[in-house]
């Protein structure tokens, strides 16, 4: 079906390079344009767009981009074209190019439909005919060093070297003459001696058997990931590796000097094979160094602190005890309720402390990783990457508040990845369907084909063009190359170009749509007119938005319409860069290019646009249901068995990254571990962090410490899945079961037995996917209970056994269940137009209903923070995670440094976490799978935000305090100041003791302190509201995105920082504070009026409202906005209003013994 579907559409080809530049025998590019995705200069001047509109609209309007649309129908259940005679293995790249070059639209009873992007004809006549003779493909021929062209046939076929390498792996025939290569000559022009394997070497390593040729079309469209047939003795030694040195020491192979061993006469038997005494050396010790580390914290730094947190426990027990035994009878109000908040303060430092007490630090080896998947063997005689496929999820919602171009550097980021190219694909998921998102993804397609082969040339870090080019120091540290400065500068110009497009895209598509809009309202006008209507009647035409071509966007408009807004689109898949094929394709150094690529690979991973459809009446989940789209998506199109998740303002800044994740995923133990979370690292930040934005205390100290129990909560971005896991699956080996019992009495045996026997047909289904032992085809499957599970996508069903068998660490001693070493080695099948349209499919809107999708399976609905939920429900099955962090950042990424964004932001987490409270996700009902100190982190992070309660009750008893003339105890005595030394002390001693594992500073500890104070008191108050709300009245909490920053402010970086938007949340503090400063003033002057003075509860009760006070100036600070610019009338104002209200309520309610000032009786008048 691709191969009939790509050769009627020979016109479509693959995208070319966006720096063709001039083709042979052309001009030199004329003055004032700029090179189109379609390799063509043309004009940029907007006085085109405003020309004769009845003449030229078409013409004019898509100047910009010059490619002709067409709407052609791909293969699909409903439409199924004649088989071409001519169709076999040879053409499938042609059926690739024609789908990425084709916009796939459907959905919800909608045809699927496939939008072909022609391709302006050129002339090629006058070169030296080196256009491949494959249908579909227009690629180069190979040709030598001489620049003479190769041909690998003797019947002289044209043939560039994917298609070469695709015949190859598809049975060694030539697609001309139909015969055997029989040519052993490398394409390159090397002879036999060069070459490292024979032809039969060349090929992929053999796929599963299959019953019918439609389970052969159905696995080559999902994934080449298949297990090869060894035989079984050779995977259960877990001596997959063949041993030279090894078969060196058993045998007398002794040739020449150098080798493991030279034998002696008697060190073998009589006949020779093999030793006669002395047992075997160890020789793969190398090959068995593990590819990560556990690293303890030092017993000098961890055993005083958790010695400090028995201490404070003890201490605080006491304390408590003594506060209930003596209360003060002059103010039992005041007692009480500082009494209960105690209790509950007390309460949260538990559940935060305990989880702490097993931090653990980890180490990778890369080395280890690239020398066992990457290294020439027998299995891997061309040293491919046996490393397994990794799909990364980019999304995106409002191009408005999240800019295209921070999105765009992401991208390049992905692109630029240290990773297999073959063996990554990008996703970008929009989940609001505009056009600006996709032209800009366009435009990122076009320009990563420079920035991607200049960062690997140069090995640049970050790879994020933006940050890098923003960079302060000498930019040719460390470079060696000669032509580094020359090339930087040509791809810095090429990048402030880009810029300048993507700045300028939403003003174009504008001025296009209006221009569209404006000629559809003449032609509506006209067609009144001649139909002989009432004129002055309105004309009925949407305001639409239109693509370049001159056909209506199927995604949202900008003025939205029944089937164009933001609820209510069709289903978009757009692949902007094929699959690339499993060969290195070097560049040239020809003059067209725009840095000599001569020696550095400029294959790009494959990117995908999606945006899955929307309809009224449907609840779409948020991010969350977008994720799940793109867990389908992807299975069907690339299957890659691990999933990186990052939001659009988090890129990619260590570039070795994704192999810190398989270091973990494929080391021993790898194939229980869900999921790795990387910290999130955040740039823009003010120097002071005056609102904690870095939350270096969570990332650095609680993060680390949960690593070393069963992993670390997920965030939301820079995690690293095992698909499988996602799938709702439990890990291969069940874990011990977690529970008081057990811990101290060892559990009970029947109990035990009576579990493991109520085994839910699910389970079973489960566990014959994951062991491979479907042998009754689709079936078989069909018929069971996966459909009900994940859908009734036959292709999304039968990915899920290869994603698992891909996920396996390689076959080894103390590996059990692994794959055979060069299993992931081979090629991956192109894509056609049948797999895209399928991919439509399990986007639409109704696919979810009557499945466990988001109950079970996958991205997890019903919460705001639907990522602590997801990882939650992981932990909950018996699966680790792991915690890495890199001594370079792995990811970085924006944070809100504006008060009113930051509060806003916490108020989305605080609620999420409410919402978890009072659902069957909170961790009260945890089942034993899951470690008890791990279920505490959990049941912490449903509670905290109800600590706001007491927080502000006691945050308002010193000013209670001051105003009432009492204080909390009945008097400062020196009991209760050595239990409030020793419990300020130890807190503090713990504090540097994080302070001295975890890596930052006092600072950092401090500002956090702070902003718990500060958010307690607004947005976790307002969370713990809007959550009863949400139970009890079953009132939805909508949010709206944090906007990320776009641009760079010249003036002043931080300029945000100062802004004040004012909110509802801002109260309470607001309220805290001034209450305080009015009630140490009125102390002050009640105590100065006064006979006999209570010098000691005026001094305890100014003491705490100081502590509040002190916790509240950030936010206070952050009210004043720019320094300096605060008018100093109101600080005037400010004190000389809480003089006359002290003065006012001295003057209501003078002390009984009072007699004025200075005994002078001043009264007011």
């Amino acid at each position: 079906m691709a191969s009939s579907a790509g050769k009627a559409n020979r016109g479509g080809g693959g995208q070319p390079s966006p720096r063709a530049g001039q083709k042979p025998g052309q001009g030199p590019a004329p003055g004032n344009t700029r090179r189109t995705l379609s390799g063509r200069y043309v004009s940029i001047s907007r006085d085109d767009q405003d020309q004769s509109i009845d003449q030229s609209i078409a013409t004019d309007i898509s100047g910009e981009y010059p490619m002709g649309y067409t709407v052609h129908i791909p293969p699909t259940p409903d439409n199924q074209p004649m088989d071409s005679p001519r169709a076999g293995p040879t053409t499938s790249k042609g059926g690739q190019q024609f789908v990425s070059s084709t916009m796939f639209t459907g959905g919800y009873k909608a045809q699927t439909r496939g939008h072909v992007m022609e391709k302006v004809a050129e002339d090629h006549e006058g070169g030296r005919g080196n256009t491949c003779g494959v249908d579909g493909c227009d690629g180069k021929t190979m040709r030598n060093e001489h620049g003479e062209d190769i041909y690998p046939c003797n019947c002289n076929f044209k043939i560039c070297r994917d298609c070469y390498f695709d015949a190859l792996n598809s049975g060694g025939r030539c697609p001309g003459c139909k015969d055997e290569y029989l040519s052993r000559d490398d394409p390159q022009g090397n002879n036999d001696d060069d070459i490292v394997g024979s032809l039969p070497e060349r090929k992929a390593l053999p796929g599963p058997q299959y019953d019918s040729a439609t389970d052969n079309k159905m696995e080559r469209r999902l994934s080449i990931l298949h297990k090869p047939q060894y035989p079984q003795q050779h995977q259960n030694s877990g001596e997959s590796n063949f041993d030279h040195a090894r078969w060196l020491y058993e045998t007398k192979g002794t040739y020449g000097y150098g080798n493991a061993v030279w034998p002696k006469d008697d060190s073998y038997g009589g006949d020779g094979g093999g030793m006669s005494g002395l047992p075997l050396p160890s020789f793969n010790e190398r090959n068995r160094r593990p590819l990560t580390r556990k690293l303890p914290i030092p017993a000098g730094v961890i055993s005083p602190y958790r010695f400090l947190a028995l201490l404070r426990l003890v201490v605080l027990g006491f304390f408590l005890a003594w506060r209930i035994q003596n209360p003060n009878k002059d103010a039992l109000w005041l007692w009480g309720m500082s009494v209960v908040c105690e209790i509950w303060f007390a309460f949260s430092w538990i559940l935060d402390q305990m989880p702490k007490l097993c931090p653990v630090n980890r180490s990778t080896d890369l080395s280890v990783l690239k020398e066992r998947f990457e290294k020439v063997s027998p299995e891997n005689p061309r040293g491919r990457s046996d490393l397994p496929g990794m799909d990364i999820f980019v999304s995106t919602a409002d191009p408005e508040k999240e800019p295209p171009l921070v999105t765009s550097n992401t991208i390049f980021s992905i692109l630029a990845g240290e990773y297999p190219v073959e063996k990554l694909s990008c996703y970008l998921s929009d989940d609001g369907g505009a056009l600006l998102s996709f032209e800009a993804l366009a435009e990122a397609a076009s320009f990563a084909r420079i920035w991607v082969p200049f960062c690997r040339k140069h090995a640049i870090e970050p790879r994020n063009p933006d940050t890098y080019f923003m960079m302060r120091g000498d930019p040719t540290k460390g470079k060696v190359r000669l032509d580094f400065v020359k090339d930087r500068r040509r791809v810095k110009r090429e990048y402030d170009e880009f810029k300048v497009r993507i700045n300028g895209l939403g003003e174009a598509i504008r001025r296009r749509s209006d221009a569209y809009n404006a000629h559809e309202e003449i032609r509506a006008k006209r067609v009144q007119l001649e139909s002989g209507a009432d004129p002055s009647q309105p004309l009925n035409v949407n305001k639409a938005t239109w693509m370049a071509d001159g056909t209506h966007w199927p995604g949202t408009w900008t003025v939205g319409a029944k089937e164009h807004s933001r609820g209510d689109h069709a289903g978009i898949i757009q692949v902007m860069l094929a699959p690339p094929g499993n060969e290195p394709v070097m560049g040239s150094a020809d003059e067209e290019n725009l840095i000599d690529t001569s020696d550095v690979d400029i294959r790009l991973p494959m990117l995908v646009y999606v945006s899955r459809e929307k309809r009224p009446g449907y609840d779409h989940n948020k991010k969350a249901g977008a994720m799940n789209a793109l867990v389908r998506t992807s299975a069907i199109m690339s299957n890659g068995p691990f999933i990186l998740n990052l939001d659009c303002d988090h890129y990619i800044f260590n570039s070795l990254a994704m192999r810190e994740a398989m270091c973990f995923m494929m080391d021993r133990g790898g194939d229980r571990i869900c999921y790795v979370q990387f910290p999130q690292r955040f740039e823009g930040v003010d120097p002071n962090d005056r609102y904690a934005n870095r939350n270096t205390v969570f990332f650095d100290v609680n993060m680390r410490a949960l690593d070393g129990l069963q992993g670390p909560v997920y965030v939301g971005t820079g995690c690293c899945f095992r698909r499988t896991a996602l799938y709702g699956f439990d890990p291969p080996r069940a874990g011990k079961e977690h529970t008081l019992w057990n811990f101290c009495c060892g559990g009970d045996k029947k109990s035990r037995h009576k579990k493991k026997a109520k085994k839910q047909k699910r389970e079973d289904v489960v566990a014959s996917i994951n062991a491979g032992l479907h042998e009754d085809g689709d079936e078989s499957i069909s018929s069971g209970l996966l459909p009900k599970q994940f859908g009734n996508s036959m292709a999304f069903i039968a990915s899920i056994p290869i994603a698992q068998f891909a996920g396996k660490p390689l076959a080894d001693q103390g590996v059990s269940n692994g794959r055979p070493a060069g299993a992931l080695t081979g090629p991956r099948e192109p894509l056609d137009a049948a797999t895209v349209a399928e991919a439509i499919n399990v986007i639409s809107c109704f696919y979810e209903d009557k499945t466990e999708w988001g109950e079970r399976v996958g991205w997890i609905y019903g919460s705001v923070t639907e990522d602590v939920v997801t990882g939650f429900r992981m932990h909950n099955r018996g699966w680790k995670s792991i915690y890495c962090v890199t001594k370079r950042d792995a990811f970085r990424g924006t944070a809100p440094i504006n008060l009113t964004d930051r509060l806003h932001q916490v108020l989305r987490w605080a609620t999420g976490s409410v919402e978890i409270f009072f659902s069957k996700n909170n961790a009260i009902f945890a089942n034993t799978h899951m470690k008890l100190l791990q279920r505490v982190a959990y049941l912490n992070v449903g509670v905290y935000p109800f600590t706001s309660i007491f927080l502000i009750v006691y945050c308002f008893l010193p000013a209670l305090s001051l105003f009432s003339g009492q204080f909390i105890v009945r008097e400062l005595n020196v009991t209760f100041l050595v239990y409030l030394l020793t419990i300020s002390i130890t807190l503090c001693l713990l504090a540097i003791l994080e302070v001295k594992w975890s890596g930052i500073t006092l600072e950092e500890w401090w500002r956090n302190e702070q902003f718990w104070v500060i958010g307690g008191t607004s947005a976790h108050l307002a969370a713990v509201l809007q959550g009863l709300l949400k139970v009890i009245a079953g009132v939805e909490i909508s949010f709206t995105l944090t906007t990320k920053s776009g641009a760079d402010d010249e003036v002043d970086e931080f300029a945000d920082l100062y802004v004040v938007k004012w909110t509802s949340l801002m109260i309470p503090p607001i309220t805290i504070m001034l209450v305080n400063l009015i009630a140490i003033a009125v102390a002050v002057s009640r105590t100065l009026y006064s006979t006999i003075p209570q010098w000691s509860k005026l001094v305890g009760g100014v003491f705490f409202s100081v502590w509040v006070l002190t916790h509240l100036y950030p936010f206070a600070k952050g009210l004043m906005g720019r320094r300096g610019r605060t008018p100093t009338i109101v600080f005037v104002w400010s004190g000389l209003l809480a003089i006359v209200i002290s003065l006012l309520w001295v003057t209501i309610s003078p002390p009984s013994d009072s007699t004025g000032l200075g005994g002078s009786g001043f009264q007011f008048p």
